[in-house]
């Protein structure tokens, strides 16, 4: 568990790097590894597209509702935009690289810092 800890937040502390139309997405070997370090994480696909998702617990509405609003800044700060839908106890935070239809390495960043994020 404690290194689980430890590498996400080594991710957390990592920059993300602009992407373009164009840039590839994340090849299945990165994904399996920068997945494996954020264990309550899941790639899902919707829509043909492939997403990072975790389901967040909380006791009430209000909690849940406080830490959407952290993950709203922190995108807000990166200037990447995950979905959120946020109901009564529970949040769901999915990332995705909109332009590349997929998933890239920044988008497992920014669910290292939404980890982060639960515990502030």
């Amino acid at each position: 568990m404690e290194n689980n800890i430890a590498d996400t937040a080594s991710l957390a502390g990592q920059h993300c790097t602009a992407c373009r139309k164009g840039t590839p997405p994340a090849a299945p070997e990165e994904i399996a590894s920068l997945l494996a370090r954020l264990p309550d994480w899941q790639v899902v696909e919707e829509d043909g597209i492939a997403r990072l998702e975790r389901v967040f617990v909380f006791s009430n509405f209000a909690q849940a509702l406080s830490f959407t609003i952290r993950v709203g800044k922190l995108a807000e700060q990166a200037g990447h935009h995950p979905a959120i839908l946020t109901e009564w106890g529970r949040v769901r935070v999915s990332w995705w690289t909109h332009i590349i239809g997929g998933l890239h390495r920044n988008d497992f960043i920014m669910a290292a810092r939404t980890d982060r994020a639960l515990a502030e």
